[in-house]
């Protein structure tokens, strides 16, 4: 791996402003999953780790809280702009741990700095509020404070934007953090460390803990009262073990959890603006994304039509390693990803789905698959129900409106949800009864640090960025003053 600066590519945790190996020299091997070999071995800490940096995190989050608004705000911003300073950098580190082309990694790393940057500005903007008293003589105020210390737990796929999209918000109400990051890519947090380390964030305020052993860590971080939030992205099923075990210390939690998104296309849809906002949902990071369209529904006035197009521009994209150039989609993420779509297409062609294009693993061998389209689905189908996680579009036929919403609310998730049509009216019935906490019109991207990110039903709790962001690590603080 050549980066113009080594130093940025860490192998050890980071506790305390230190960076430490394990205890007992343990460590855990990092794979490039394009050609399955070994990056850097990394310190594999256990659940004895955590205790040591909540010990390290109480007294930092103190001390950080007393640091005035503009002081973490001017900090914030510092670790912005080191971040773009090694973008290419971090790319080359993000690309090689988690597999997804150099332009997306490059285009990741603006996006999770913009968090960076959005919330270093809201920590000069959290204020309380004086309220009309009913009593003359008491005076009513609110004040936010910062929740504490917060555990934070982040998935491969977005390695550094799912950190500062739960860190920099922490961080900016004057919360400090011990987190998780996932084992398959946590070369990504190590050097977000190092850059919020030269930032002049405090030690103590910003830890990571690496490891492979997540139910042990994440159970320590769920435990122990002394963490007053949890914020995770992942599987449903993994959400529910840490809301369970998080009960016992009544946590506030913000759960980014599964997703199964419907993307409606009506018959007077634009058909370009549906095909590109397709495309852009469906194979952005090789289809796994918590909130890429996993279940597609096309009018059949326009369901051949819109399915012959889709496979001619998913038949055209470039598959290979992600830092070589022009490469539009790089390798699943390991083993149990690649069987687990494999899986859903061969389910879907024995209960009768047709192959336009794809649907079996790519010439380049490994965890590469072939970006696939498939007709005639049908919710008998496992991706109907399932979470896919890959480079998979399956296209349902309906009728009308009605029909459309009821298939697209089939199902325990409400994270995203996309919809096209020229119909104004349309545009706002479907929205309105789309069981989702987003909702994507005409387009196949909408995620920025300016909306609220988050889901309903059991696709979590809580919203991610925006001006909603840093409520989730704040407390309101009522005092009632008598005169």
């Amino acid at each position: 791996m050549k980066l113009k600066d080594p130093s940025l590519l860490r192998s050890k945790a980071y506790i305390n402003g230190e960076w430490v190996d394990a205890v007992d020299g343990r460590v855990f091997g990092v794979h490039n999953p394009a050609n399955g070999k070994l990056i850097i071995e990394v310190a594999d800490l256990n659940a004895d780790a955590v205790t040591h940096a909540i010990d390290a995190a109480v007294p930092a989050q103190k001390s950080w809280a007393a640091t005035p608004a503009k002081t973490r705000a001017m900090i914030l911003r510092r670790w912005h702009d080191l971040v773009i300073e090694n973008t290419d950098d971090l790319a080359i580190i993000l690309t090689t741990e988690m597999g997804k082309p150099l332009a997306e990694s490059k285009g990741e790393i603006a996006y999770g700095a913009s968090f960076i940057d959005w919330f270093g500005e809201e920590a000069r903007r959290v204020c309380g509020d004086v309220m009309e008293s009913p009593q003359v003589d008491k005076r009513l105020l609110t004040f936010k404070q910062p929740i504490g210390v917060f555990g934070a737990i982040t998935p491969w796929n977005f390695p550094i934007a799912m950190i500062a999209r739960k860190v920099a918000p922490g961080l900016a109400a004057g919360c400090a953090c011990v987190l998780k990051p996932a084992e398959q890519t946590p070369l990504s947090a190590l050097a977000l460390a190092e850059l919020a380390t030269r930032a002049g964030i405090p030690p103590g305020v910003m830890n990571i803990v690496t490891g492979i052993d997540a139910p042990a860590i994440g159970k320590a971080l769920c435990a122990d009262d002394r963490i007053r939030k949890m914020t995770f992205t992942g599987s449903t099923e993994v959400g529910r073990i840490l809301m369970r075990q998080s009960a016992s210390t009544v946590k506030k939690m913000s759960l980014e959890l599964g997703g199964n998104a419907p993307l409606l296309v009506f018959n007077d849809a634009n058909l370009d603006v549906a095909i590109e906002g397709a495309m852009l949902s469906k194979y952005r990071n090789a289809g796994q994304t918590c909130v890429c369209a996993n279940r597609i529904f096309v009018q059949d006035g326009i369901y051949d039509e819109f399915a012959k197009r889709l496979a001619e521009k998913s038949a055209a994209i470039n598959v290979g390693d992600g830092l070589d150039d022009g490469v539009d989609q790089g390798p699943l993420i390991d083993q149990q990803g690649y069987k687990k779509v494999l899986a859903h297409v061969d389910d879907a062609i024995s209960k009768g789905a047709k192959v336009l294009t794809g649907g079996k693993s790519h010439k380049m061998g490994g965890t590469f698959f072939e970006p696939t389209v498939l007709t005639d689905m049908d919710s008998s189908m496992k991706m109907f129900r399932e979470e896919t996680f890959g480079p998979v579009a399956g296209i349902f036929r309906f009728t009308d409106e009605e029909e459309a919403i009821k298939a697209a609310n089939d199902t325990e998730f409400g994270l995203a949800a996309y919809l096209f049509t020229e119909n104004t009216s349309r545009l706002f019935r479907v929205s309105e009864a789309l069981e989702y906490g987003i909702v994507a019109v005409n387009t196949g991207i909408f995620s920025s640090e300016v909306g609220p990110f988050g889901g309903v039903k059991n696709s979590g709790l809580g919203r991610e960025g925006s001006k909603y962001g840093i409520d989730e690590f704040l407390e309101i603080k009522f005092v009632c003053i008598g005169i």
